[in-house]
C-alpha cells in the first residue's frame, strides 16, 4: 500500500513536492489549494490580451539542478541581458541598479561619493547591527540615502531601517557592482518560452496527484498529521506545508507579520515603453510606488501596445515575510510544534523573504530526499 502525503498550497513549492512524491515515488498525494487554480502568483493571467504574472516571476538561479529540473519539463528561454534602473529624483536621472561604480562619475557630488567609497567595507570584522548600518558601511551614506534608505522604508512600510536586523537578503544580492552590467551575469536567468508561462508546469507536475482547488482546510490537527476538509478528517503519513506556518496552529503563538502588494496594470499605446533590455524601473524617492515592470520584456508577446505594472506596498496579502529577528522567533515557535514528517517550505512556509522559484524547487528536492531517507 502506497504512503499518503498531503501538500498544502499549490504554488511552485507545493507542486514540485507533489510531483516528486507522486510521479517519481508513486506516493498517494493529495494537494489542497484555496484558490480556484494552481500556481499562485506565478500563474499567467491576461490583461488586454497581454500575458502576465502577479509581479515579475522570471526564473533566476545558480543551482543547476533546479534549472535542469524545470527546463526538462517546461521549455525555457534564457534572458541574461535584462537590466534594472533606478530613478534618482534629486538628479532627474536614471542609474543602473544594483548601484554600479561606473555610474558614480555621472552623479552629483561624485567626489564626495568617491571619497566615501574609499572607506567602505567589503568584509566585516564586526557584523553590522541592522540593515541601515550594513548599507552605510557597504556603500557610504550618500549612495545609501539616494538608492536604499527611502526605498527600503517604502518596501517594508517602516519608519526606520534600523528595525530590520536581517540584511542577508540585500537587494539583488550585491551592495556595489563592478564589471558586466547585466543584473544576473553570474546566474541563470530565464523565462518560459510560451505565452502561457509556467501554467503547463503546474498541470504536468500534478497529473498524478489528487488536486483539490478551491478547497479550504476547515480544522487542523498537525501533531497527529490530520486535517479536515470537505467535511471530513483525513490522516496522512507526511505533510508538506507551503502556507504561513501560523495558519496550521490557528495563530496560537500570535500572527506572523507580512507585507502585501497592490499591483495595478495598464496598457500603453506604444510597442515598447522602456529602453532596450530594461525590464525594471525602481523608484527610491518620495513617490508611493516602488517599481514599474514592462511584461513584454519577459513574455516577448507581440502587440502594438505594451503592458506595464506599478507596485504599491500595502497590507493587502501576505506576500513578503518581514526580515526581523523577532518575527523569525515567532515562526520558529510554530516550526518547533511540527512533529516528524511535517515539513514547511516555500517563501511563506519557511517564513523567509529571500525564497524564489529556484529555492522552492530546491527545497522540494531536499524535503523529498529527507522523506525518502526517513
Amino acid at each position: 500500500m502506497s504512503k499518503k502525503a498531503l501538500v498544502i498550497g499549490g504554488g511552485f513549492a507545493g507542486c514540485a513536492s507533489a510531483h516528486m512524491l507522486a510521479a517519481d515515488q508513486g506516493w498517494d498525494v493529495t494537494l489542497v489549494e484555496l484558490a480556484p487554480f494552481l500556481g499562485g502568483g506565478n500563474r499567467t493571467r491576461y490583461w488586454g490580451g497581454h500575458p502576465h504574472t502577479f509581479g515579475p516571476r522570471h526564473f533566476i538561479t545558480q543551482d543547476v539542478r533546479t534549472w535542469d529540473y524545470l527546463s526538462s519539463i517546461l521549455p525555457m528561454r534564457r534572458c541574461q541581458e535584462h537590466i534594472c534602473l533606478s530613478y534618482i529624483e534629486s538628479e532627474d536621472a536614471f542609474y543602473n541598479y544594483p548601484i554600479h561604480v561606473d555610474d558614480v562619475p555621472l552623479m552629483n557630488d561624485s567626489k564626495q561619493i568617491h571619497d566615501e567609497l574609499s572607506g567602505v567595507e567589503t568584509e566585516f570584522e564586526e557584523q553590522p547591527a541592522n540593515f541601515e548600518e550594513y548599507w552605510v558601511r557597504s556603500i557610504g551614506p550618500t549612495l545609501y540615502d539616494r538608492f536604499v534608505d527611502t526605498y527600503s522604508k517604502k518596501m517594508w512600510m517602516l519608519e526606520d531601517n534600523k528595525v530590520i536586523d536581517d540584511y542577508g537578503w540585500s537587494p539583488k544580492g550585491v551592495a556595489l557592482k563592478t564589471g558586466p552590467r547585466e543584473v544576473w551575469d553570474t546566474a541563470i536567468s530565464a523565462f518560459p518560452k510560451k505565452l502561457d508561462g509556467y501554467n503547463p508546469y503546474f498541470e504536468a507536475a500534478t497529473q498524478d496527484v489528487t488536486v483539490l482547488t478551491g478547497c479550504r482546510v476547515e480544522q487542523w490537527d498537525i501533531p497527529n498529521k490530520r486535517v479536515s476538509f470537505m467535511g471530513e478528517w483525513h490522516a496522512f503519513d507526511v505533510i508538506v506545508n507551503t502556507i504561513s506556518p501560523d495558519m496550521l496552529f490557528e495563530q496560537c503563538k500570535g500572527p506572523l507579520k507580512y507585507i502585501g502588494r497592490d499591483i495595478h496594470f495598464f496598457v500603453l499605446p506604444i510597442e515598447h515603453v522602456f529602453p532596450e533590455n530594461v525590464y525594471f524601473l525602481y523608484y527610491p524617492n518620495s513617490e508611493k510606488f516602488t517599481r514599474l515592470v514592462e511584461y513584454k520584456k519577459f513574455t516577448q508577446y507581440k502587440a502594438p501596445t505594451s503592458l506595464v505594472s506599478i507596485e504599491f506596498p500595502s497590507l493587502n496579502g501576505r506576500y513578503y515575510p518581514l526580515p526581523i529577528s523577532s518575527e523569525y522567533a515567532v515562526a520558529q515557535r510554530y516550526f518547533d510544534m511540527m512533529p516528524d514528517d511535517v515539513y514547511s517550505i516555500g517563501r511563506a512556509g519557511s517564513y523567509l523573504y529571500k525564497i524564489d522559484i529556484d529555492d522552492c524547487i530546491g527545497q522540494a528536492m531536499d524535503v523529498t530526499q529527507e522523506i525518502l531517507g526517513a
